[in-house]
Protein backbone atom coordinates (compact mmCIF):
# COMPACT_ATOMS: atom_id res chain seq x y z
CA UNK A 1 0.00 0.00 0.00
CA UNK A 2 0.77 4.11 -0.08
CA UNK A 3 0.86 4.56 2.94
CA UNK A 4 1.49 8.11 4.54
CA UNK A 5 2.40 8.56 8.35
CA UNK A 6 2.60 11.93 9.78
CA UNK A 7 5.14 12.37 12.98
CA UNK A 8 7.66 9.58 10.74
CA UNK A 9 10.40 11.65 12.28
CA UNK A 10 8.71 10.88 15.56
CA UNK A 11 9.30 8.45 18.69
CA UNK A 12 6.10 5.72 16.98
CA UNK A 13 6.23 7.37 13.64
CA UNK A 14 9.81 6.03 12.98
CA UNK A 15 9.15 3.10 14.59
CA UNK A 16 5.82 2.24 12.36
CA UNK A 17 7.79 3.14 9.40
CA UNK A 18 10.75 0.90 9.56
CA UNK A 19 8.10 -2.03 9.88
CA UNK A 20 6.01 -1.05 6.87
CA UNK A 21 9.03 -0.83 4.81
CA UNK A 22 10.41 -4.12 5.90
CA UNK A 23 6.88 -5.82 4.75
CA UNK A 24 6.98 -3.99 1.38
CA UNK A 25 4.82 -1.12 1.38
CA UNK A 26 5.35 2.39 0.25
CA UNK A 27 5.95 4.97 3.30
CA UNK A 28 5.71 8.39 2.23
CA UNK A 29 6.71 10.43 5.71
CA UNK A 30 6.24 13.88 6.61
CA UNK A 31 7.36 16.02 9.79
CA UNK A 32 7.97 19.50 10.98
CA UNK A 33 11.04 18.37 12.95
CA UNK A 34 10.24 21.12 15.24
CA UNK A 35 12.06 21.50 18.20
CA UNK A 36 10.24 20.66 20.88
CA UNK A 37 12.89 18.43 22.03
CA UNK A 38 16.15 17.68 20.82
CA UNK A 39 15.95 17.71 16.88
CA UNK A 40 19.23 15.70 16.36
CA UNK A 41 17.32 12.57 17.91
CA UNK A 42 14.56 13.31 15.25
CA UNK A 43 17.12 13.68 12.60
CA UNK A 44 18.91 10.10 13.71
CA UNK A 45 15.84 8.26 13.58
CA UNK A 46 14.77 9.94 10.17
CA UNK A 47 18.50 8.38 8.92
CA UNK A 48 16.83 4.79 9.86
CA UNK A 49 14.77 5.38 6.99
CA UNK A 50 16.33 6.65 4.33
CA UNK A 51 17.96 3.95 3.04
CA UNK A 52 14.88 2.46 2.09
CA UNK A 53 14.40 3.19 -1.47
CA UNK A 54 10.59 2.90 -0.71
CA UNK A 55 10.51 5.86 1.48
CA UNK A 56 9.73 9.19 0.39
CA UNK A 57 10.01 12.54 3.09
CA UNK A 58 8.25 15.90 3.15
CA UNK A 59 9.73 17.97 5.96
CA UNK A 60 6.12 20.07 6.02
CA UNK A 61 3.72 21.22 8.81
CA UNK A 62 0.47 19.81 8.92
CA UNK A 63 -0.91 23.42 10.00
CA UNK A 64 -0.07 24.13 6.05
CA UNK A 65 -3.04 22.92 4.03
CA UNK A 66 -1.32 23.70 0.86
CA UNK A 67 1.64 21.50 1.84
CA UNK A 68 -0.54 18.79 2.97
CA UNK A 69 -2.65 19.17 0.01
CA UNK A 70 0.64 19.08 -2.53
CA UNK A 71 1.51 15.94 -0.73
CA UNK A 72 -1.88 14.51 -1.35
CA UNK A 73 -1.42 15.25 -4.73
CA UNK A 74 1.77 14.26 -5.69
CA UNK A 75 2.24 10.78 -3.49
CA UNK A 76 -1.62 8.89 -4.51
CA UNK A 77 -2.04 8.02 -0.91
CA UNK A 78 -4.49 4.96 0.28
CA UNK A 79 -3.65 4.79 3.77
CA UNK A 80 -3.17 7.32 6.65
CA UNK A 81 -1.71 7.30 10.09
CA UNK A 82 -1.88 10.68 11.35
CA UNK A 83 1.01 10.16 14.66
CA UNK A 84 2.40 13.82 13.92
CA UNK A 85 0.81 16.12 17.06
CA UNK A 86 2.19 18.26 19.55
CA UNK A 87 2.66 15.95 22.54
CA UNK A 88 3.35 16.17 26.37
CA UNK A 89 0.83 17.47 28.70
CA UNK A 90 2.69 19.64 31.14
CA UNK A 91 3.93 22.03 28.05
CA UNK A 92 0.42 22.20 27.44
CA UNK A 93 0.03 24.86 30.26
CA UNK A 94 3.33 27.17 28.78
CA UNK A 95 2.51 27.19 25.04
CA UNK A 96 -1.33 25.80 24.62
CA UNK A 97 -1.35 27.07 21.18
CA UNK A 98 0.99 24.78 20.00
CA UNK A 99 -1.59 22.28 20.78
CA UNK A 100 -4.31 24.91 18.73
CA UNK A 101 -2.20 24.54 15.56
CA UNK A 102 -0.61 21.23 15.80
CA UNK A 103 -3.81 19.16 16.62
CA UNK A 104 -6.54 21.03 15.81
CA UNK A 105 -5.60 22.98 12.49
CA UNK A 106 -3.01 20.19 11.24
CA UNK A 107 -5.93 17.63 12.28
CA UNK A 108 -8.41 19.54 10.39
CA UNK A 109 -5.98 19.42 7.53
CA UNK A 110 -5.72 15.67 7.45
CA UNK A 111 -9.45 15.36 7.75
CA UNK A 112 -9.93 17.34 4.45
CA UNK A 113 -7.58 15.97 2.64
CA UNK A 114 -8.85 12.48 3.65
CA UNK A 115 -11.99 13.56 1.80
CA UNK A 116 -10.82 15.16 -0.80
CA UNK A 117 -9.02 11.93 -2.05
CA UNK A 118 -10.97 8.64 -1.31
CA UNK A 119 -8.40 7.39 1.46
CA UNK A 120 -9.57 4.18 2.01
CA UNK A 121 -8.41 4.10 5.76
CA UNK A 122 -7.56 6.94 8.56
CA UNK A 123 -5.74 5.70 11.54
CA UNK A 124 -5.24 8.60 13.93
CA UNK A 125 -3.31 8.84 17.29
CA UNK A 126 -5.68 10.01 20.27
CA UNK A 127 -4.67 9.40 23.82
CA UNK A 128 -4.87 7.59 27.22
CA UNK A 129 -5.28 11.35 28.58
CA UNK A 130 -8.88 11.66 26.85
CA UNK A 131 -10.16 9.32 30.06
CA UNK A 132 -9.20 12.93 32.17
CA UNK A 133 -10.95 12.80 35.74
CA UNK A 134 -12.35 9.56 35.44
CA UNK A 135 -11.52 7.00 37.93
CA UNK A 136 -13.15 3.68 37.19
CA UNK A 137 -10.80 1.04 36.15
CA UNK A 138 -9.53 -0.30 33.46
CA UNK A 139 -10.49 2.57 31.14
CA UNK A 140 -12.98 1.40 28.61
CA UNK A 141 -13.82 2.90 25.55
CA UNK A 142 -17.79 2.52 26.28
CA UNK A 143 -17.02 5.11 29.00
CA UNK A 144 -17.56 8.38 28.22
CA UNK A 145 -14.74 10.94 28.09
CA UNK A 146 -16.42 14.35 29.07
CA UNK A 147 -13.74 15.95 31.21
CA UNK A 148 -10.24 16.36 30.45
CA UNK A 149 -7.83 18.14 32.92
CA UNK A 150 -5.25 19.11 30.34
CA UNK A 151 -5.69 21.09 27.06
CA UNK A 152 -3.53 18.29 25.30
CA UNK A 153 -6.23 16.12 26.49
CA UNK A 154 -8.88 18.13 25.32
CA UNK A 155 -7.71 18.44 21.55
CA UNK A 156 -7.25 15.13 21.39
CA UNK A 157 -11.39 14.43 22.27
CA UNK A 158 -11.52 16.97 19.58
CA UNK A 159 -9.82 14.89 17.17
CA UNK A 160 -12.39 12.18 17.92
CA UNK A 161 -14.99 14.21 17.50
CA UNK A 162 -13.76 15.86 14.38
CA UNK A 163 -13.05 12.01 13.36
CA UNK A 164 -16.47 10.82 13.36
CA UNK A 165 -18.22 14.06 11.71
CA UNK A 166 -15.97 13.08 8.57
CA UNK A 167 -17.04 9.35 9.18
CA UNK A 168 -20.46 10.82 9.33
CA UNK A 169 -20.72 13.49 6.44
CA UNK A 170 -18.18 12.11 3.59
CA UNK A 171 -17.60 8.80 4.51
CA UNK A 172 -13.97 8.39 5.59
CA UNK A 173 -13.12 4.99 7.62
CA UNK A 174 -11.47 6.43 10.84
CA UNK A 175 -10.10 4.75 13.29
CA UNK A 176 -8.69 6.41 16.84
CA UNK A 177 -6.29 4.93 19.37
CA UNK A 178 -5.72 5.80 22.52
CA UNK A 179 -1.97 5.37 23.56
CA UNK A 180 -1.21 4.36 26.85
CA UNK A 181 2.13 5.56 27.77
CA UNK A 182 4.62 4.54 24.68
CA UNK A 183 8.03 3.80 25.77
CA UNK A 184 11.38 1.96 23.86
CA UNK A 185 14.45 2.80 22.29
CA UNK A 186 14.84 6.48 20.61
CA UNK A 187 11.94 7.64 22.56
CA UNK A 188 10.87 11.03 23.00
CA UNK A 189 13.06 12.87 26.16
CA UNK A 190 10.08 14.52 27.65
CA UNK A 191 8.88 11.34 28.71
CA UNK A 192 9.30 10.47 32.48
CA UNK A 193 11.36 6.90 32.05
CA UNK A 194 13.91 9.50 29.31
CA UNK A 195 14.38 11.87 31.56
CA UNK A 196 15.00 9.45 34.69
CA UNK A 197 17.63 7.60 32.89
CA UNK A 198 19.54 10.70 32.30
CA UNK A 199 19.50 12.21 35.80
CA UNK A 200 20.22 8.31 36.93
CA UNK A 201 23.58 8.42 35.41
CA UNK A 202 24.42 12.18 35.67
CA UNK A 203 24.11 11.92 39.60
CA UNK A 204 21.21 13.73 39.61
CA UNK A 205 17.89 13.34 41.46
CA UNK A 206 14.50 12.23 40.10
CA UNK A 207 11.65 14.33 40.34
CA UNK A 208 8.52 11.51 41.62
CA UNK A 209 5.04 13.35 41.55
CA UNK A 210 2.15 12.46 43.71
CA UNK A 211 4.73 10.87 46.08
CA UNK A 212 5.17 8.14 43.83
CA UNK A 213 1.81 6.98 43.94
CA UNK A 214 1.47 6.61 40.46
CA UNK A 215 0.36 3.54 37.77
CA UNK A 216 0.74 3.56 34.47
CA UNK A 217 -0.28 1.01 31.79
CA UNK A 218 3.23 1.55 29.99
CA UNK A 219 3.52 -0.24 26.58
CA UNK A 220 6.23 -1.31 24.50
CA UNK A 221 6.64 0.46 21.18
CA UNK A 222 6.87 -2.94 19.18
CA UNK A 223 3.71 -3.56 20.82
CA UNK A 224 2.21 -0.18 19.29
CA UNK A 225 3.15 -1.02 15.86
CA UNK A 226 2.26 -4.50 15.89
CA UNK A 227 -1.17 -2.87 16.74
CA UNK A 228 -1.14 -0.53 14.16
CA UNK A 229 -0.38 -3.21 11.51
CA UNK A 230 -3.29 -5.19 12.56
CA UNK A 231 -5.35 -2.08 11.62
CA UNK A 232 -4.29 -1.10 8.52
CA UNK A 233 -6.38 -3.59 6.46
CA UNK A 234 -9.32 -3.39 8.75
CA UNK A 235 -11.20 -0.02 8.09
CA UNK A 236 -14.53 0.33 10.56
CA UNK A 237 -17.49 -0.21 8.89
CA UNK A 238 -21.21 1.12 10.03
CA UNK A 239 -21.87 -0.53 13.48
CA UNK A 240 -25.63 -2.14 12.00
CA UNK A 241 -26.46 -2.66 16.34
CA UNK A 242 -25.56 1.24 17.24
CA UNK A 243 -28.31 1.84 19.47
CA UNK A 244 -28.93 5.87 19.09
CA UNK A 245 -30.70 5.91 22.71
CA UNK A 246 -27.71 3.82 24.46
CA UNK A 247 -25.13 5.26 21.95
CA UNK A 248 -21.04 3.45 22.62
CA UNK A 249 -18.94 6.09 22.44
CA UNK A 250 -16.42 4.12 20.56
CA UNK A 251 -18.25 2.71 17.43
CA UNK A 252 -21.26 4.52 15.40
CA UNK A 253 -23.62 4.20 12.44
CA UNK A 254 -21.06 5.81 10.35
CA UNK A 255 -17.90 4.02 9.42
CA UNK A 256 -15.82 5.14 12.82
CA UNK A 257 -14.44 3.16 15.91
CA UNK A 258 -12.09 4.38 18.44
CA UNK A 259 -9.36 1.80 20.53
CA UNK A 260 -7.49 1.59 23.37
CA UNK A 261 -4.00 0.31 22.37
CA UNK A 262 -2.05 -0.26 25.78
CA UNK A 263 0.09 -3.15 27.97
CA UNK A 264 -3.19 -4.01 30.30
CA UNK A 265 -0.88 -4.04 32.96
CA UNK A 266 -0.33 -1.25 34.97
CA UNK A 267 2.81 -0.57 36.67
CA UNK A 268 3.59 1.13 40.12
CA UNK A 269 5.27 4.15 39.51
CA UNK A 270 8.08 2.98 42.12
CA UNK A 271 8.52 -0.83 40.62
CA UNK A 272 8.99 0.90 37.39
CA UNK A 273 12.13 2.80 39.27
CA UNK A 274 13.48 0.12 40.72
CA UNK A 275 13.28 -1.84 37.41
CA UNK A 276 15.04 0.90 35.86
CA UNK A 277 18.05 1.11 38.45
CA UNK A 278 18.50 -2.49 37.49
CA UNK A 279 19.40 -2.11 33.99
CA UNK A 280 21.36 1.01 34.55
CA UNK A 281 22.95 -0.34 37.64
CA UNK A 282 22.60 2.90 40.00
CA UNK A 283 20.02 3.55 42.66
CA UNK A 284 18.88 6.95 42.20
CA UNK A 285 18.36 9.92 44.21
CA UNK A 286 14.85 10.56 44.73
CA UNK A 287 12.88 13.98 45.46
CA UNK A 288 9.00 13.57 45.95
CA UNK A 289 6.71 16.21 44.92
CA UNK A 290 3.09 16.71 45.12
CA UNK A 291 0.64 16.02 41.88
CA UNK A 292 1.29 18.27 39.02
CA UNK A 293 -1.77 20.10 37.26
CA UNK A 294 -2.56 17.91 33.96
CA UNK A 295 -1.48 14.74 35.52
CA UNK A 296 -3.60 11.34 36.17
CA UNK A 297 -2.43 8.99 39.49
CA UNK A 298 -3.21 6.08 37.19
CA UNK A 299 -3.82 4.88 33.41
CA UNK A 300 -4.98 1.05 32.80
CA UNK A 301 -6.16 0.08 29.13
CA UNK A 302 -8.94 -2.45 28.68
CA UNK A 303 -8.17 -3.41 25.12
CA UNK A 304 -10.79 -6.44 25.25
CA UNK A 305 -12.23 -4.85 21.57
CA UNK A 306 -8.89 -4.26 20.24
CA UNK A 307 -8.05 -8.28 20.70
CA UNK A 308 -11.42 -9.14 19.48
CA UNK A 309 -11.02 -7.73 16.18
CA UNK A 310 -7.25 -7.65 15.65
CA UNK A 311 -5.60 -10.39 18.10
CA UNK A 312 -3.98 -8.18 19.20
CA UNK A 313 -1.70 -8.98 22.34
CA UNK A 314 1.30 -7.25 24.24
CA UNK A 315 3.92 -9.49 24.58
CA UNK A 316 6.81 -7.05 26.12
CA UNK A 317 7.28 -6.97 29.78
CA UNK A 318 8.46 -3.96 31.90
CA UNK A 319 11.87 -5.88 32.32
CA UNK A 320 12.31 -6.49 28.93
CA UNK A 321 11.32 -3.12 27.32
CA UNK A 322 13.10 -0.78 30.10
CA UNK A 323 16.42 -3.08 28.91
CA UNK A 324 16.23 -2.68 25.44
CA UNK A 325 15.85 0.93 26.47
CA UNK A 326 18.69 1.45 28.55
CA UNK A 327 20.78 -0.69 26.24
CA UNK A 328 20.17 1.93 23.46
CA UNK A 329 19.83 5.18 25.89
CA UNK A 330 23.85 3.76 26.30
CA UNK A 331 25.07 3.24 23.41
CA UNK A 332 23.22 5.75 21.46
CA UNK A 333 24.77 8.53 24.70
CA UNK A 334 27.89 6.57 24.48
CA UNK A 335 27.67 6.40 28.40
CA UNK A 336 29.39 4.14 30.56
CA UNK A 337 28.68 2.94 33.76
CA UNK A 338 31.62 2.48 36.49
Amino acid sequence: MNILVTGAAGFIGMHLSKTLLEEGHRVVGMDSVNDYYDVQLKRDRLKVLYPFDSFSFYEEDLADQQAVNHCFEQEKIEVVVNLAAQAGVRYSLENPLAYINANIQGFTNILEACRHHDIKHLIYASSSSVYGANVKMPFSTSDEVNHPVSLYAATKKSNELMAHTYSHLYNVPTTGLRFFTVYGPMGRPDMAYFSFTKRILAGEPIKIFNNGEMMRDFTYIDDIVDGIVRLLDKPPKADPDWDREKPDPSSSYAPYKVYNIGNNQPVKLMDFIETLEKHIGIEAKKEYLPMQPGDVKATYADIDDLQRDTGFEPKTTIDEGLGHFVKWYKAYYEVEVK
